[in-house]
């Protein structure tokens, strides 16, 4: 089953058959919303608000590991993140697509891993992961390919089905937020090679791998990051992007379910071997 956590702006998604919703209490407390199950397109599909239906999380405080958790728990393989982000690269024009290739990371408070060693929540089931868990082992996930190849591929393959404008291979830069960056911090993420700008893109990607989900990332250009576009940035027009390419995002999602392979093909669902101290 595929699972699709909307960002800013994508609350519902809306035009698919509803089987089920569930709001599940995890080891790391609620979802920052209801998950909905349903059909989309003949697949299976599950959905997360990551803000909350209201937008009441902000991106620091958002239950990364409860919304990667509860996804797991309920039988996701694949998840798919969707972003409003920023543009620093100038090939990134607004209502652009982008698949995320990399990321860098500037965070600063928001809990990042499942596996605290000693310290770690200790979990009811038997998958791998609640076994490191129960015996708090201390785990290192190899990130040379952040997002899962072949879901990505699947992605861009879903997008160009679609004749929707996209750019692949996007560094995402991830900032603590909630504030919108300063222009020097622009100049300087876009030396260090960033492409686009946001503040929801992690832990959410380390998460998964650590859970050995494939993750992959399709972000929205909403506009360009401060100092590049000329005038004030504001939280509206980030919406109203989104709000426009709704129906867009809601049918790339319907060919990725249709597209991906019913096995999985890549190492992601191998991600803890060899990671355990």
């Amino acid at each position: 089953m595929l699972g699709v956590i909307g960002g800013s702006g994508l609350y519902r998604l809306e035009g698919f058959e509803l089987l089920e919703e569930i709001y599940p209490e995890t080891p790391f407390g609620y979802p920052s919303a209801p998950i909905r199950v349903g059909l989309l397109d003949g697949k299976k599909v599950a959905f997360l608000a990551r803000h909350g239906l209201k937008h009441e999380y902000p991106p620091h405080r958002v239950p990364y590991r409860a919304n990667l958790w509860a996804f797991y728990k309920l039988g996701v393989k694949r998840v798919l993140g969707v972003f409003a982000v920023g543009g620093i690269n100038p090939l990134l024009r607004p209502g652009e697509f982008g698949v995320l290739k990399d990321f860098i990371e500037f965070t600063k408070s928001r809990p990042s891993t499942y596996y605290e060693g000693k310290f770690s929540v200790k979990v009811e089931g038997e998958g791998r992961a609640e076994k490191l868990l129960r015996e708090g082992k201390v785990v290192h996930v190899d990130l040379t390919e952040p997002y899962c190849p072949e879901t990505s591929r699947v992605l861009e393959e879903a997008l160009s089905k679609l004749g929707l404008s996209y750019r692949s291979g996007v560094v995402y830069a991830c900032t603590e937020g909630p504030r919108f960056e300063t222009p020097a911090e622009i100049r300087f993420l876009k030396l260090a090679g960033a492409d686009v700008v946001g503040m929801t893109g992690y832990p959410e990607v380390v998460l998964a791998r650590e859970l050995e989900l494939c993750y992959a990332a399709l972000c929205v250009v909403a506009n360009p990051a401060a100092g590049l576009a000329g005038y004030r940035l504001t939280s509206d027009e980030v919406i109203s992007m989104m709000k426009e390419r709704e129906e867009q995002i809601k049918r790339v999602v319907g060919e990725v379910a249709r597209l991906l392979p019913a096995e999985r093909a890549c190492s992601c669902g191998r991600a803890l071997e060899g990671a355990v101290v």
